[in-house]
């Protein structure tokens, strides 16, 4: 009935969710989160959402995009069609296996994108339904209750237990109707509500000596589910019964063999009293008596009869002892049991094995039925007793052949031996008789397996990943791969070389392995400028005959050092040297823009984003300079004791650990206005020339650097592509990240966090409008901050 509900509720099931984008634009693409909220135990196929749908992809490109959930556990409870963009269901999903008592239930998911590559966090909340009966600890329970037990005594019950949560868990009890006990329940905190059996009305045992309850445990579900335990309680009474014995009469047999401690039998004995009036001692009659005992022993607790002195077919065959049983009781009561031992004849002969032939070693790739050793075996007994079957344990690859007489058998493989498993067998082989009962013998035969290069080197890991700082000493080891062969001796020694023979082989050239060890040295010094990333293949090669190899993929990224100073792009007087002249008029107004200092670095990240200061400058309180633009304007009006000419030296400094730097020589030449505008034709010309120059040459610089970094994303895009989720997880991209003429990933490498930046303008930036075009412009978020503040 429970399982037609919850099919009669699928239809009517109505998944909802809660989608929240948070949009954050960056390379990549943009990250959302979807919140899904659906009940447990759903058919596989069942529909979640539609994935791409709310997250806004297009359908029609869906299937080359390669969309796919990706879970942080083993269990995939959920996938996506990557043609609809539908969430199903894929196996059970059961919330108490999941979050057991845990409110709400969450298991989250990540959905993945490609081409380009977007990653989105999916959270998917497990609604509990009323699929758990509370359920007690055991189906039965015995409770003990003397005679006269006082009326309003309480017995405590063990309480049940319900898995579900909210008003789906346990919430009451109910006790059959009957003449003596009523039931209360208390509240214990965690523990929950715990019943109690009260006792309302005297017992009387040789009235009724059994009493039989049903209690009921009830959740609050609709239709509410139950859990039953059945309460049986035994009332206790006086000593006014004899000890039974379970037999008349107890027969045993014992081979004339047995050593002394050998059990016979066990005489037993019940008494239907209880405590003391029911424990029970078992005693022999002779000992009483005062004759001479039988060559055995009784266990006066558990009536245990042992063979204490040598037993003798020849001398007596049979015994008859009397065993008294005794109650522990204030008034003892007793009986008395009786028993016959019947002596045999043994088979007393153990099974020879005679090895007569043996080869102990044998190479693991010897075929199925290889021989390994000839035997003979031999009994000295007569009849069954002197019939021998011999075995080996089942689960060695080895087995036993007998000849046709059964007096000899040849040991032979069953299966091929593999040495990187088990490099040495000893074979037990048991040679046992048919006598009853029967006696064996074993013999161990040792077997050595001989090793065949059947295993190629496998490396660490694949494919490896190093990030190497530019300028690096050429010669010096940069880093090193390893690889281990399964196999022993020369077949496990590894010699390590470089694949020259790949499409990437002229990187290889400018590198040295060291074939014993797999250190990997550099023959020059890497140049983040130059080189970004390169790839290329090492080959592990073993010494067996003949020889097997493997190769791994080695992806190395070059990090970028502070080793690019800044260059002056303006201004370039024609002898090269930076310097430059302005003329300006006297009646300029302050905030006038006197001229605009021009630099580029060639690195990149903290190492390329440039500041500009002030080094001299004749008079601090007529012009200052903007940090971050390199602008250069006036800070109040000209006065008629103002100097005409006024030189600014300039400092162009990068972000480096330690920085590097440029100076930069403006010289202010303060003029009339009529001169200043005759001046200003004549000037024009010349500086739309130079403008053009230096526009001309930023522009060279910019698109060689961006080739450059377009190369390295490529690179990285399509190892991604071809490595695991967790390799890709090294690269984070870094979202708030804003700069100078660059752009940056961040990726990891153990402990230690990188970033690769290249020259892409951020969204934050922003170009001076006359000012040459080629300067670019970061916001101050230091400055910005403190005026938030205030």
């Amino acid at each position: 009935m429970e399982e037609a509900g919850i099919k009669g509720k699928l239809g009517d099931l109505r998944v909802s969710f809660c989608l929240a984008f948070l949009i954050m634009t960056n390379l990549e693409g943009i990250s959302a989160q979807i919140r899904y909220s659906i009940q447990e135990e759903l058919k596989p196929g069942t529909a979640v959402g539609n994935v791409a749908k709310d997250l806004g992809l297009d359908l029609g490109g869906l299937v080359n995009r390669n969309l796919r959930v990706v879970s942080g556990t083993k269990q995939d409870l959920f996938k996506v069609n990557p043609r609809d963009g539908v969430l199903v269901v894929n196996q059970r999903v059961d919330r108490e296996e999941l979050c057991a008592k845990t409110v709400p239930c969450i298991t989250n998911l990540k959905a993945v994108v490609e081409n380009p590559l977007e990653m989105h966090q999916v959270t998917v909340e497990i609604l509990d339904v009323n699929d758990n009966s509370p359920k007690f600890p055991e189906e039965n329970y015995t409770l003990e209750v003397l005679e006269s037990a006082m009326v309003g005594s309480r017995f405590q019950v063990e309480a049940a237990h319900d898995l579900d949560v909210g008003m789906n868990s346990l919430n009451s009890y109910k006790l059959n109707h009957n003449q003596y006990f009523r039931l209360e329940t208390e509240e214990y905190g965690e523990d929950g509500k715990i019943p109690f059996l009260v006792l309302q009305r005297p017992l009387d045992r040789e009235h009724t000596a059994l009493h039989w309850l049903q209690l009921n445990a009830l959740d609050g579900g609709k239709p509410p589910k139950s859990g039953t335990i059945n309460i049986t309680v035994i009332v206790s009474d006086v000593n006014d019964n004899s000890p039974v014995c379970d037999k008349q009469k107890y027969t045993v047999k014992i081979k004339e063999n047995a050593p002394a401690g050998t059990l016979l039998l066990t005489v037993n004995a019940s008494d239907s009293d209880e405590g003391m009036n029911g424990e029970i001692e078992y005693f022999l009659r002779s000992k009483l008596r005062g004759l001479s005992s039988e060559p055995f022993n009784l266990d006066t607790n558990t009536g245990k009869l042992t063979v204490k002195g040598q037993l003798d077919y020849e001398e007596k065959r049979v015994y008859e002892i009397k065993v008294l049983a005794a109650d522990k009781g204030t008034v003892s009561l007793s009986t008395q049991c009786n028993v016959v031992v019947r002596v045999e004849d043994v088979n007393d002969n153990q099974p020879e094995i005679d090895i007569t032939s043996l080869s102990s070693h044998i190479p693991e790739d010897a075929p199925p039925g290889t021989v390994v050793a000839l035997m003979g075996v031999t009994d000295l007994d007569s009849g069954v007793n002197g019939q021998v079957v011999c075995s080996v344990p089942g689960n060695l690859p080895f087995d036993l052949k007998p000849s046709p007489d059964g007096n000899s058998y040849s040991l032979v493989t069953k299966g091929y031996l593999d040495k990187e498993t088990i490099h040495l067998y000893n074979i037990a082989i048991t040679a046992r008789d048919l006598g009853n009962p029967a006696l064996s013998s074993t013999k161990v035969i040792q077997v050595d397996v001989v090793d065949v290069n059947d295993n190629s080197p496998l490396f660490t890991e694949s494919p490896y990943t190093f990030y190497v700082p530019e300028n690096n000493k050429a010669g010096m080891t940069i880093f090193s791969v390893s690889a281990n062969d399964a196999d022993g001796g020369e077949n496990a020694a590894v010699t390590y070389s470089l694949d020259r023979r790949n499409p990437g082989a002229s990187i290889t050239s400018f590198l040295n392995i060291n074939e014993a060890n797999g250190t990997i040295s550099a023959l020059k010094s890497f140049d983040f400028e130059t080189l970004k990333t390169f790839q290329f293949q090492v080959v592990a090669t073993d010494s067996g005959s003949p020889s097997l190899s493997s190769n791994v993929t080695v992806n190395v990224f070059i990090l970028d050092q502070n080793d690019n100073a800044p260059v002056i792009l303006y201004p370039v007087s024609s002898n090269g040297s930076a310097e430059g002249v302005e003329e300006i008029p006297r009646n300029v107004n302050a905030g006038h823009l006197v001229t605009k200092v021009r630099a580029y670095d060639a690195d990149i990240g903290y190492n390329g984003w440039l500041l500009f200061s002030l080094q001299e400058v004749s008079d601090h309180s007529l012009f200052g300079l903007d940090r971050y633009t390199g602008q250069i304007r006036t800070l109040r009006s000209f006065t008629e004791t103002d100097e005409a000419e006024h030189k600014l030296v300039i400092l162009v400094k990068d972000n480096g650990n330690v920085s590097l730097s440029a100076t930069a020589t403006v010289t202010v030449k303060v003029v009339e206005p009529k001169e200043a505008f005759a001046a200003s034709d004549v000037k024009s010309a010349a500086k739309d020339d130079e403008d053009n120059n230096v526009t001309f040459y930023l522009m060279i610089t910019l698109g060689s650097v961006s080739v450059l970094f377009l190369i390295s994303i490529l690179v990285l895009i399509a190892m991604q592509c071809s490595k695991s989720t967790d390799y890709t997880s090294k690269y984070l991209q870094e979202t708030n990240y804003d700069g100078t003429l660059c752009h940056s990933i961040q990726y990891r490498s153990g402990d230690k966090r990188y970033m690769l930046v290249g020259p892409r303008m951020s969204i934050g930036s922003t170009i001076v409008p006359g000012s040459h075009a080629n300067t670019l412009v970061l916001p101050d978020r230091r400055r910005a901050s403190e005026e938030h503040v205030k």
